[in-house]
């Protein structure tokens, strides 16, 4: 409801997944419990979706319905995440607005006259509007960082060859720096709860590309401040 509301005025959805209703009936069927556990999640329109195009905003790829689930979706909702909409891109993803000629124009929903970024655009007016709150972007020259910085959301570029990649509609190109998928959301500990999840067993076989290395919770605790500036000098 919140997504189809924040889609009516900023146009950032392109897609609704089918079947999430089903897979939430499933999850709680099961008894162990992933780490994302009924969280809805939002999915970057060019990574590949079960019974959807990736359009990559290109009218070529509108007849090209994806057969299989990218190897990211399927550890999000093997870790009892629930991806219920694509969003919208700037056309070939080389680009830091976000429209194109199939869905058109997405604005900022902090500000209607503004652009949310780019590439991962549709990404950052949805979870900025209030519309998901959790969401996977991808990100070579700022595609994640970009939008995230727009819409005053967090965002994470992981290093490369850290997740499996898009498994997405071909590109025009072929870039010389790595893209990499990584989450965007309000806050900077959903981003660790979703690496944390990204970064396990299920990924490393189904991509026995991706080094086996687990998500570090001491690195990350290790590299926050324990108080605010203003505390430690009291």
């Amino acid at each position: 409801g919140e997504a189809l509301e924040v889609n009516r005025e900023v146009n950032c959805v392109t897609d609704f997944i089918h079947g999430c209703e089903d897979q939430l009936q499933k999850l709680k069927k099961q008894k162990e419990k992933g780490l994302l556990y009924g969280i809805p999640i939002s999915i970057k329109d060019h990574i590949n979706c079960k019974g959807h195009i990736s359009s990559g905003g290109m009218v070529k790829f509108l007849g090209q319905v994806k057969e299989e689930d990218s190897v990211i979706v399927q550890v999000l909702k093997h870790q009892g995440g629930i991806p219920f909409v694509k969003t919208n891109i700037p056309q070939t993803m080389i680009n830091y607005d976000c429209s194109n000629p199939i869905f058109g124009q997405t604005l900022n929903p902090l500000n209607p006259q503004k652009s949310p970024g780019g590439s991962s655009g549709g990404e950052g007016a949805l979870i900025a509007g209030g519309g998901s709150i959790l969401g996977v972007g991808s990100d070579i020259g700022g595609s994640i960082r970009l939008p995230s910085s727009f819409c005053g959301l967090c965002g994470l570029k992981p290093t490369g060859n850290r997740i499996s990649p898009p498994g997405c509609s071909d590109r025009p190109f072929v870039p010389t720096v790595t893209g990499m998928l990584g989450p965007m959301a309000r806050d900077v500990d959903s981003l660790a709860l979703c690496m944390k999840a990204l970064l396990c067993q299920e990924m490393f076989q189904l991509d026995p590309t991706v080094p086996p290395i687990p998500f570090n919770e001491q690195v990350r605790l290790r590299a926050a401040p324990t108080s605010p500036p203003a505390q430690q000098q009291g």
